[in-house]
């Protein structure tokens, strides 16, 4: 019996189709303008918490938390504003990856909590301000985000591959070897 050439022509791209999709990654220019837009608003918030007095605050009234908050929030801003360095060097980083992300998610918890502050003791424009600033990174943090989940994923798939390849090497090592057959004399090999 013939087979079609192009059923036979059709079997490669039938096998692909079954596979599930590999991961994509974010390519290193993608991630790289998400990182230099992260850096960028970081530099904006920067001025605006350094015009805050959240000491002045509490002489009229404002609970002492604030300052601690303020301090907070500006050291968390600065180690928000190394890791991205960092990881901007090292992109294929899960763990570097994964420090920009919290710290961010950090930083915007932070930054939450403490406008609120900012709006009742010193000026709800600047409140405002920070919220309009924070919330330009949402798009950023989603593509972070992402980004990290692709990661991940790819990581796991090429742990996947390189431990099954161990696995049969391991067994492949361990098998029985055969011992060399040798003929006897006499026998139907000899001739």
């Amino acid at each position: 019996m013939k087979v079609p050439i192009l059923l036979l022509l059709s079997l490669p791209v039938f096998a692909q189709s079954t596979q599930p999709a590999a991961p994509s990654i974010t390519p290193e220019w993608d991630i790289s303008q998400t990182l230099d837009a992260l850096s960028a608003q970081v530099k904006r918030l920067r001025p605006i918490l350094d015009q805050l007095t959240p000491a002045e605050w509490v002489k009229r009234g404002a609970p002492d938390t604030y300052v601690a908050q303020w301090k907070g929030t500006r050291d968390e801003l600065g180690y928000l504003a190394n890791s991205i360095k960092v990881f901007e060097k090292q992109p294929e980083r899960v763990t570097l990856a994964l420090d920009t992300f919290f710290r961010l998610i950090t930083l915007e918890n932070r930054l939450n909590s403490f406008v609120e502050g900012v709006r009742e003791y010193q000026n709800p424009a600047v409140g405002d301000l920070m919220v309009s600033v924070l919330g330009e990174a949402n798009t950023n943090r989603d593509n972070l985000r992402q980004y990290i989940t692709d990661l991940a994923a790819t990581r796991e798939k090429e742990f996947e591959i390189m431990d099954k390849e161990a696995q049969r090497c391991r067994s492949q090592m361990n098998a029985p070897r055969k011992a060399p057959t040798t003929s006897k004399p006499g026998s139907p090999n000899d001739e």
